[in-house]
């Protein structure tokens, strides 16, 4: 088997954190740079992550995401938030950098840039808000899938009140909205859950090969 796969099996959604443990800065950094380089829609990144390590926000967090221990007792606390509207800033912020980074002139990438406003500017500001999300979720997967090859537990949260966060994070002038959360650290030895056997559809269910 390959050790991806070893990675993916070993992997679960932790219930409970080991306090005493903390993912190193060197294991934070790659988790990072891992997530920096997740792909995404155009290449647009429409999202902003927080690392919180604050005891006194995490405490404040708690309550509004239905008292879960991971909130509190995860080393760190990973929160996704994504642009609720953007205009043609996203895509000519995003294409001064491709100019910079390969050296290529306005003219180069002139049409790639028509052809995005045309399709993404055209939205209603829901599928903007969906849109972005979705981008979030991307970098999300891509960070779990690498915290399992560096045996760093996680558990990935929907249980909380978005409002909430963004009033605690001032997110709101950010034009940001919390869309996911992920608690990342080290399992406790009391966590029952490591040892239930993993529930996945068979490949049969899941897959149609054509």
């Amino acid at each position: 088997m390959k050790e991806i796969i070893k990675d993916l099996n070993w992997r679960y959604a932790t219930k409970k954190f080991d306090t005493t443990k903390k993912v190193s800065p060197e294991d934070l950094n790659t988790l990072l740079e891992a997530t920096r380089l997740s792909a995404s829609s155009y290449g647009l990144q429409p999202y902003h992550i927080f690392v919180v390590e604050n005891k006194e926000i995490r405490e404040r967090l708690k309550p509004h995401s239905w008292n879960q221990s991971q909130i509190t007792d995860a080393s760190h606390l990973l929160i996704f938030s994504s642009r609720q509207d953007f205009g043609e800033e996203l895509i000519d912020e995003y294409l001064a950098n491709v100019m910079q980074t390969r050296g290529l002139p306005g003219e180069a990438i002139k049409g790639y840039s028509e052809f995005m406003k045309s399709k993404l500017m055209s939205l209603s500001d829901t599928d903007k808000s969906i849109w972005t999300s979705r981008q979030a979720y991307i970098a999300l997967g891509n960070l779990m899938t690498v915290a399992a090859s560096l045996k760093i537990d996680t558990c990935a949260m929907e249980g909380f009140e978005s409002e909430k966060y963004d009033e605690i994070l001032g997110l709101e002038d950010q034009d940001l909205t919390t869309t996911v959360v992920l608690a990342i650290g080290y399992r406790s030895s009391s966590d029952e859950t490591q040892h239930l056997a993993k529930v996945r559809h068979p490949k049969e269910k899941l897959f149609t090969h054509i």
